[in-house]
C-alpha cells in the first residue's frame, strides 16, 4: 500500500507556518477504505494503489486548509473517487473485466465452477457498464459499507433523496437486465 516514507519524498518540505498534519495517521485511517474505492472503480490493484498515493500527495498540496475542511473523510473520498474515474477513462474497461472478475472468483472452486462463477460476474460487469453514468457511480459507491447515502450524496454533489432514488433506478435496470440476459441464455441452451 502508500507507505508515509514515499510521501514524505514526494512532498514539498513543510514550513513552520504550515499547520501540523499526521499523515501517519491519515494513511493508517483512511488508506484501506480508499483504496477499496479505487479499486472498485479501475478494477487493478496497482492502479487503485497509485490513485491512494495521489490521493496523499493531493493532502500534503492542500494542507493549509485542512482545518477549513468539515468533513476530512468525505473529502479525501471525493479525491480518491475523481482520480479514480479519471485515470478510468484512459482505460478501456473491457481490458480489466475478465481478470477482475477472475480475481473475484473463490480459488476454491473447481475449475468448471470457477471459469462459470467468472463468466456470471463479467456479465454483471458488462451490464453495469451499460447503465447510465450517474446511477453505475451511485450502485458503486453504495456497495462500498463504509459509505453512507449522505456521504454518497456529498461525494456527488446530489441531495440524499437523488441518491436513494439513483440508486433504487440502478439496482431495478440492473436486475431487470440481468433476469433478461438469464432468460435468453436459457432459450439458446434448449434444444
Amino acid at each position: 500500500m502508500t507507505s508515509t516514507e514515499e510521501l514524505r519524498l514526494v512532498s514539498p518540505s513543510t514550513s513552520a507556518a504550515s499547520p501540523a498534519i499526521d499523515l501517519a495517521a491519515l494513511v493508517e485511517t483512511y488508506a484501506a477504505l480508499l483504496f477499496r474505492i479505487a479499486h472498485t472503480v479501475l478494477r487493478n490493484p496497482a492502479e487503485a494503489e497509485d490513485v491512494v498515493q495521489d490521493t496523499f500527495v493531493r493532502v500534503l498540496e492542500h494542507r493549509e486548509s485542512l482545518p477549513a475542511i468539515r468533513d476530512l473523510r468525505v473529502w479525501l473520498i471525493r479525491i480518491t473517487w475523481n482520480l479514480a474515474l479519471d485515470r478510468r477513462r484512459r482505460i478501456r474497461p473491457q481490458q480489466m473485466d475478465t481478470l477482475f472478475a477472475e480475481s473475484l472468483v473463490a480459488r476454491t472452486l473447481p475449475a468448471d465452477q470457477a471459469l462459470h462463477q467468472a463468466q456470471q460476474l463479467k456479465a454483471v460487469l458488462r451490464e453495469w457498464e451499460r447503465l447510465p453514468r450517474l446511477e453505475r457511480h451511485v450502485l458503486l459507491l453504495s456497495a462500498l459499507d463504509d459509505l453512507s447515502t449522505p456521504e454518497i450524496a456529498a461525494v456527488l454533489g446530489k441531495s440524499d433523496s437523488a441518491v436513494r432514488a439513483l440508486l433504487f433506478r440502478a439496482r431495478s435496470r440492473l436486475r431487470s437486465r440481468l433476469d433478461q440476459n438469464t432468460r435468453t441464455f436459457k432459450q439458446r441452451s434448449k434444444p
